[in-house]
């Protein structure tokens, strides 16, 4: 398998583009002016946002393969890895946003860039845009490319910095909009979540492999983390680890009606460690303990 092609600077990554560099923390790039490449795995230490203007098989993430449409925007964080190789040759299309994290330090933007948790979806979880949504993405590229094209002053980081952060509150807004748009899809992950969250609890499972994490249900759903967190707390107002600990606790009730098994056995039952921590989450969600709960249902 070849190295992945890994880009250090902006500077680096304008050169590969044959784009001139205007500022060496972001830029914003113009795919189509490079020159036709092999398909390669890579990686960036900055962020970067891909807006892909047409249908192209150039972008592949893992070992899956993702048709684009028109108007979809992928987002990395720095560190990740995105393409394959072969001996495919492809003219890259669309645009590319870059901008270094030493660009947003001390800033605004870069205190709240973990909030922006689409920055680690899957490429097949991309936001998908409106022909009015790409127009406004393209206004925010431009507004970008406007400053970084006029001389450096004490107001450009500012500006550009703001414009950066006025594109991914608009992102978080689409992204709110393809959860509802989709809403079949989401209804569909919630009811696969929950069948999920039974069949594991009904296994042998849970003493020997603990509680189920949001990372588990995630990979057992093929989603990411954060994107699964995201459409769950969109569709059902609870965060995917409230959703998991009601589950555990409507399991725990039945439980307790076992008059055989102490609090304890049932806690290791469940998969909890210390039976401290099962009493703990319980008496959090039902406001009493687990022993003081049977003997009031008794």
């Amino acid at each position: 398998m070849e190295e992945v092609l890994k880009f250090k600077t902006i500077g680096q990554y304008n050169a590969f583009n044959k784009h001139e560099t205007l500022h060496p923390l972001v830029s914003v790039v113009d795919l189509s002016r490079a020159e036709p490449r092999r398909l390669r795995r890579m990686s960036y230490d900055f962020y970067v946002v891909f807006l892909k203007e047409i249908k192209c098989g150039d972008l592949r993430y893992g070992c899956g393969n993702y048709d684009y449409e028109a108007g979809t925007l992928i987002f990395l964080a720095p560190g990740q890895v995105i393409g394959s190789d072969g001996d495919e040759y492809y003219q890259p299309q669309g645009l590319a946003l870059v901008f270094h994290p030493d660009l947003i330090h001390g800033t605004v933007l870069g205190r709240h860039m973990k909030d922006y948790s689409f920055f680690t979806y899957a490429v097949n979880e991309a936001l998908h845009l409106s022909e009015r949504e790409r127009q406004i993405i393209q206004d925010c590229f431009s507004k970008i490319s406007f400053e970084l094209e006029h001389a450096i002053d004490k107001h450009s980081k500012k500006l550009i910095v703001r414009n950066i952060e006025l594109f991914l509150d608009y992102c978080v807004r689409f992204y709110d909009r393809q959860f509802i748009t989709r809403e079949n899809t989401v209804k569909g992950v919630v009811g696969r979540f929950e069948a999920l969250l039974n069949d594991y609890f009904a296994s042998d499972k849970p003493p020997t492999e603990g509680l189920p994490s949001v990372a588990y249900c995630a990979n057992a759903l093929n989603l990411s983390s954060n994107y699964f967190g995201d459409l769950i707390k969109k569709e059902t107002g609870k965060t995917a680890h409230e959703y998991i600990q009601l589950k555990l606790v409507d399991v725990a009730k039945e439980k307790i009606f076992d008059l055989n098994k102490s609090v304890s056995e049932i806690s290791y039952e469940l998969g909890f460690k210390y039976p401290q921590h099962f009493t703990r989450v319980f008496k959090q969600y039902v406001g009493v303990s687990p022993l003081e709960y049977r003997n009031a249902q008794n």
